[in-house]
C-alpha cells in the first residue's frame, strides 16, 4: 500500500442491514455515550501470500485506535479456520493466492461462520474479473493494493459501518464488463416482482452508492423507512448485503451499468 493519497475513487460504502455492531455505532474512536468508554476495536484479518504486503497493511491498520490486527494467513487455505477461530469483524483478502485463491476462500468463510466478517478483496488491477467473481461470491467491496494510507482506512471503516456501497463507480464499470456474461438468468421483470415500488426505487439508488441518509433525503422519508427499505430488498433477493443486491440489479437487467 502507498503512503500517499494515489488517485482516490468515488469511496462510499455498502450496507448489510441485518447486523448491528456496537464497535461501528459510534464515529470512529468517540466515546459511547451511554458507558463513557470507546467501543472495541475493529478486529481484522490479514490475508496475503505476500509478507511485505501484509506488513505493510499491519503497521497502517495497527496505528488507528479503533482498528486491532488480530491474525494473518499466507494462503486461502490459511484463512479460512483463522477466521473460524478468531472472528473478526473484517477480513482482507488478497484476491489471487496460492492454495485457494481469494474467491474460493470468501465463499469458505462466508460458509464456515454463523455470523461471518465483511471480506474486502484486495487487488492489484481494479477491472479484474477475478474482483467482480469475488464480489459475486460475497466480499462487501474491493480496494486496489496502491490505495493510499486515508483510502485503506477509510474503506476498513465504510465497510465496517456498511451503509452504502464502497466505490459504486468502479463497481459499475465492473458490472458493464461482465455482467452481462455472467448473468444468472433472472430477468429484470423477474426481479422487479419481488419488489415494492419504493423498494425498486431504494436498489436503484443503492447502485448509485448514496447512503442511507441521502436515499432519505431523495425521498423525502426518514432514514429508519430506509434502513426497513434496504432489509427488505435484501431479504426478497436473497443476499447478504448491498454489494449482492447492486450487482443482482445489474445482472438481471434491472439496472443498466452507465
Amino acid at each position: 500500500m502507498s503512503g500517499t493519497d494515489g488517485g482516490r475513487a468515488d469511496a462510499r460504502t455498502d450496507v448489510d442491514e441485518g447486523r448491528t455492531d456496537a464497535r461501528t455505532g459510534t464515529d470512529e474512536g468517540r466515546a459511547d455515550a451511554r458507558t463513557g468508554t470507546a467501543p472495541p476495536p475493529l478486529r481484522i484479518v490479514l490475508a496475503d501470500d505476500e509478507r511485505m504486503v501484509r506488513t505493510a497493511l499491519r503497521a497502517i491498520l495497527g496505528a488507528e485506535p479503533d482498528m486491532e490486527v488480530v491474525g494473518e494467513a499466507a494462503t486461502g487455505a490459511e484463512a479460512v479456520p483463522l477466521v473460524r477461530e478468531l472472528r473478526p469483524d473484517i477480513v482482507l483478502m488478497d484476491v489471487r493466492m496460492p492454495e485457494i485463491d481469494g474467491i474460493r476462500a470468501t465463499e469458505q468463510v462466508l460458509a464456515a461462520v454463523a455470523d461471518p466478517p465483511r471480506i474486502i478483496v484486495v487487488t492489484t488491477f481494479e477491472n479484474d474479473a477475478y474482483v467482480y467473481d469475488a464480489l459475486r461470491a460475497g466480499a462487501s467491496g474491493f480496494l486496489l493494493k496502491r490505495a493510499g494510507v486515508e483510502d485503506l482506512v477509510q474503506a476498513v471503516r465504510m465497510v465496517a459501518r456498511s451503509d452504502s456501497l464502497l466505490f459504486p463507480a468502479a463497481v459499475r464499470e465492473l458490472a458493464a464488463r461482465y455482467a452481462g456474461a455472467r448473468a444468472a438468468g433472472a430477468s429484470a421483470r423477474a426481479l422487479r416482482a419481488r419488489l415494492s415500488d419504493r423498494e425498486a426505487d431504494v436498489l436503484r439508488l443503492m447502485t448509485k452508492g448514496l447512503t442511507n441518509a441521502e436515499i432519505a433525503g431523495r425521498l423525502s422519508v426518514g432514514p429508519a423507512t430506509v434502513k426497513t427499505h434496504v432489509a427488505g430488498v435484501l431479504a426478497k433477493l436473497g443476499v447478504r448485503d448491498r454489494t449482492q443486491a447492486v450487482i443482482a440489479a445489474y445482472e438481471s437487467g434491472f439496472v443498466r451499468p452507465g
